[in-house]
């Protein structure tokens, strides 16, 4: 026989042995039990499209109530910012191993920047907004074992650089 024809004639068995009746319901041969997939649950919460200013975070603070800017409660923060070794990894005004803090507070809501002050590997395990700075900046924030109350006077210091 001719390679002319049998080229083409080979290609046309292939291609059909390759398709199939659509309607033909599929069956399996192995015994193997199939496992069933779950796709995950988004929760409203980490939508990566929410407000960020209504996302609380997670972690031990649910709810804070700002008043007129405390001057003792920022002295305080100044120095345990300081104290703490915040500014090995943050700036106000550039970015270096974390992002610049310049009008956090404006970008986030006060019980976030608590909670991931005081709660960081959670953080950055389950809420969008951490995950994605960690993706940005490549590197987690430490956890500086901070109290509520100078994770508090570190909000309140915050406060003072809009």
């Amino acid at each position: 026989m001719n390679l002319k024809f049998l080229v083409p004639i080979m290609l046309i068995a292939f291609l059909a042995s390759c398709g199939g009746d659509d309607n033909k319901p599929k069956t399996t041969t192995s015994n193997t039990p199939k496992k069933e997939v779950k796709k995950e649950e988004v929760k409203p919460a980490e939508t990566t499209n929410a407000d960020p200013m209504s996302n609380k975070g997670i972690g031990p603070v649910s709810s804070i109530t700002l008043g007129d800017l405390d001057a003792k409660l920022v002295e305080k923060g100044h120095e345990v910012y300081k104290e703490k070794g915040c500014t090995a990894c943050h700036k106000f005004k550039k970015r270096l191993v974390g992002p610049p803090l310049q009008g956090v507070i404006t970008r986030r809501s006060p019980e976030w920047i608590m909670n991931m002050i005081l709660n960081p590997e959670e953080m950055v395990e389950k809420d969008p907004i951490a995950r994605k700075l960690l993706e940005e900046y490549s590197a987690p924030m430490a956890n500086q074992n901070l109290t509520e109350e100078e994770a508090r006077s570190i909000l309140e210091y915050f406060r003072t650089k809009e």
